[in-house]
């Protein structure tokens, strides 16, 4: 499923470890695009629902970074865009890095090196 975005707004993609889903969303949290891979059907509805909304929290937390940055160069204060809620490219990868810790590893029948 595919959507366009509207007006002017930024974009991320998030994607899970192994690549089988992906969740473009705007910095609004509007999502515009879902892919899966077929074999993540066989995980149940409720797992694929809890991937997505985790993929799409991370698209816009991305994308508000993306969105700040954009705003910064067109001359918008820091003031303003700390106002605004958005994230720095560096708060949001603290943020992103102690959300992976959290996250369980993939589940496989190969042992780490």
């Amino acid at each position: 499923m595919t959507v366009e975005p509207p007006g002017d707004v930024a974009t991320a993609l998030a994607r899970n470890r192994a690549g089988t889903v992906a969740v473009r969303c705007t910095d609004r949290g509007l999502p515009l695009e879902v892919r899966l891979d077929q074999r993540e059907l066989r995980y149940g509805g409720a797992r694929l629902a809890a991937t997505i909304l985790d993929l799409s929290r991370r698209a816009t937390a991305e994308a508000k970074a993306v969105r700040r940055i954009e705003l910064a160069e067109a001359g918008v204060r820091a003031d303003v865009l700390d106002a605004l809620g958005l994230p720095t490219r560096a708060e949001h990868s603290r943020a992103e890095r102690a959300a992976a810790a959290d996250r369980p590893a993939p589940s496989s029948w190969l042992r780490p090196l």
